[in-house]
């Protein structure tokens, strides 16, 4: 390849990727960045994170809202976020309804251990998956098997 023309990001790989090897040492401190966010904000869209990290020119390259999308979804796929939508309601109230958003997979309500108390008595009270429960979402009432069974037992 002549020297005066550059090879396409397809072919080098773009920015995370240096001397044709990737950059792991960049990509986890993008990884550290968005966590940072997401403490603070508890949940947050691929535009928040992106313009948190445009802001604070953490970076020393211009980085594109594609990059970032790139990192979040690695990160939902190592199981550190997760990608919800947005019901408008509660942690979500500043984000429209049905728009993705992010939240670190710790925070989003997985259960250490046994619940105990009245609440308990239900199957929502014990559930580990209860904050990621919405009127219309995937995990929601109407699709709980264990509400289901539960509503159907004789006493």
């Amino acid at each position: 390849m002549a020297v005066e023309f550059e090879p396409s990001k397809e072919i080098s790989g773009g920015e995370w990727y240096v001397d044709g090897n990737l950059d792991k040492e960049l990509i986890n401190v993008l990884k550290q960045l968005c966590l940072r966010y997401l403490r603070t904000q508890k949940v947050a869209t691929l535009e928040g994170v992106y313009n948190d990290l445009k802001k604070n020119r953490v970076v020393t390259f211009d980085i594109s809202n594609q990059q970032v999308s790139e990192i979040l979804n690695s990160m939902v796929l190592d199981n550190d976020l997760i990608e919800v939508k947005s019901t408008g309601l509660g942690d979500y109230h500043s984000i429209p309804i049905g728009t993705v958003c992010y939240r670190i997979a710790s925070a989003a309500g997985v259960a250490k251990g046994p619940k105990v108390g009245a609440f308990a008595s239900i199957p929502c009270g014990a559930c580990p998956r209860i904050n990621l429960c919405t009127p219309n979402g995937v995990i929601s009432p109407g699709t709980c098997v264990y509400y289901n069974k539960w509503l159907s037992i004789d006493f």
